[in-house]
């Protein structure tokens, strides 16, 4: 008998509903029949973790004494853009440390934050008379910053599933290196875990739906 979210809302007051992860219901299904599965089953979680680009955080660090107006920052060595404040900045996930190239950045920068880990910070700035100072050299953990948004305005994209190359040439793509004549196919995106490829018409997601993002509560 199908369910509706009202049934299923008043099981999760009740403390009765039925939850299991996407990745659990093939293997329940062989075990039981989609048919009861699906009479068990509440709530299904999906997630995604596949790569995205576009993702970045907007980070306010608060004013220093005597006070500094940002014009170039670098967070462990990766630049992050500073024209939006006198201390908000925007670190991008794909943008590469000064020093390590593409074996560092933006991206690590973010996790090594929501880790917790001490990242450090230079900034410079021409000074005014409203805020003199000219170098900033310090580090910070996450728990010391007035706000960190993280934004992934391109994760509703991940539909796409797989790429491969049937030219002569190798070809180095986002989708990584796809070796010449079909000689390997690459995916990306999370398959069975992805809530677009479980939710295609939207049923359930929409605007303003509450996630989970870098374990933080976040919205679509």
């Amino acid at each position: 008998m199908p369910k509706s979210i009202k049934q299923i809302n008043e099981k999760i007051k009740k403390g009765r509903a039925v939850i299991v992860r996407a990745d659990e219901v093939p293997e329940l299904s062989e075990k039981y029949g989609t048919k009861k599965t699906a009479e068990k089953i509440d709530i299904i979680t999906c997630a995604t973790f596949g790569a995205m680009c576009s993702s970045g955080a907007i980070l306010n660090f608060g004013h220093t004494e005597p006070p500094i107006k940002i014009q170039k920052l670098w967070l462990n060595d990766v630049e992050a853009y500073a024209g939006l404040a006198a201390v908000d900045a925007y670190l991008g996930a794909t943008e590469e440390s000064l020093d390590r190239g593409i074996e560092y950045g933006g991206a690590h920068v973010i996790e090594d934050l929501i880790s917790g880990k001490k990242i450090n910070i230079k900034a410079q700035a021409h000074g005014t008379d409203c805020y003199p100072r000219k170098l900033l050299e310090s580090s910070f953990t996450l728990k010391d910053l007035n706000q960190a948004t993280l934004y992934n305005p391109r994760n509703a994209y991940q539909r796409y599933n797989a790429a491969t190359n049937s030219s002569p040439n190798t070809l180095y793509t986002y989708m990584g290196t796809l070796l010449p004549q079909l000689g390997n196919i690459n995916y990306s995106g999370t398959g069975e875990l992805s809530p677009l490829n479980n939710d295609p018409s939207y049923r359930t997601l929409g605007l303003g739906s509450r996630i989970f993002l870098g374990g933080a509560q976040g919205y679509i």
